[in-house]
């Protein structure tokens, strides 16, 4: 596969996705730092030429320009011959854990995470809320985890990569993981994958949020 380069922040499970399903199939790629903190994915700029949603990550390769996590990672599997479907019946497992993912499993997550270790907004009823809605995301998981290794089955898919992406960040969300024993089983057999790195490892932090740890 040729070299692709990512457009992402290092703060960004979405862009953590892409970055690791890279990294563990051994693809050459290089990350672009996008300064979200700072507003550039706001500017006319990014969203002419690079993406109209305005959001990272973007993929670009061979002269494509990929947006959406969950895209990048079906179009990579294609690529690299990795971590994707087998058969029609596979796919459709697979995207059925994807599109769970980004409605309920990392939707209320990556919220919380971003309002409670990003902004330092505090407690309140809206987070209450969202941990309520992760607890029971997070125990549809814990179960479905009780009868396969990983979550589309037996082996490592872009499934897991998707689902277990923000769960490998430190920001305090009030999260209490060891409350789900599977999930923490499943977290430690994708970090045991050859070429696994953790996302402040795999790409760029911004000059003033990187001095701040």
């Amino acid at each position: 596969m040729s070299p692709c380069q990512l457009y992402c922040f290092a703060e960004s499970g979405n862009s953590y996705k892409a970055a690791l399903m890279l990294a563990l199939s051994g693809a050459s790629w290089e990350p672009i730092w996008v300064d979200y903190f700072g507003g550039e994915t706001k500017q006319p700029a990014f969203r002419t030429q690079v993406s109209a949603m305005g959001e990272v990550p973007v993929l670009v390769h061979e002269g494509e320009r990929i947006a959406q996590s969950g895209v990048i990672l079906d179009y990579l599997a294609e690529q690299t011959g990795r971590f994707g479907a087998q058969d029609a019946r596979e796919r459709r497992e697979i995207w059925g854990w994807l599109l769970f993912d980004n409605h309920k499993f990392t939707s209320y997550f990556a919220t919380l995470r971003f309002m409670l270790g990003i902004q330092n907004a505090g407690e309140s009823p809206v987070t209450e809320f969202l941990r309520a809605r992760v607890n029971t995301a997070f125990g549809i998981v814990e179960q479905r985890l009780t009868g396969s290794a990983f979550v589309a089955g037996e082996r490592p898919t872009i499934a897991d990569l998707s689902m277990v992406a923000y769960l490998y960040y430190p920001e305090h969300t009030g999260v209490d993981l060891d409350a789900f024993p599977r999930i923490r089983d499943w977290m430690q057999r994708i970090a045991a994958l050859p070429g696994w790195k953790a996302p402040y490892e795999l790409m760029p932090r911004g000059p003033a949020r990187a001095a701040r740890g």
